[in-house]
């Protein structure tokens, strides 16, 4: 019967204990990263939307000699 065990193949708690653990390992190290690259992310996109309202206010300044009304 003993033999039976040994031969049997798959794997161990012990082995899935430490593939979950080296997985909760690399995901704590990478989920900050996660993290930072989306605000750069946010950020890059607001800097975006200000040069396209800069643009857009030269043109309408260019076009009637004016700023247009706040509202």
């Amino acid at each position: 019967m003993l033999r039976k065990l040994r031969n049997s193949k798959g794997f161990t708690l012990i082995e899935l204990l430490i593939v979950v653990a080296i997985i909760g390992i690399l995901a704590a190290i990478a989920i900050p990263q996660f993290s930072a690259y989306r605000v750069k992310a946010y950020n890059s996109a607001a800097g975006s939307d200000l040069r396209n309202l800069k643009t857009a206010l030269e043109s309408a300044f260019a076009d009637d000699q004016s700023y247009p009304p706040e509202g």
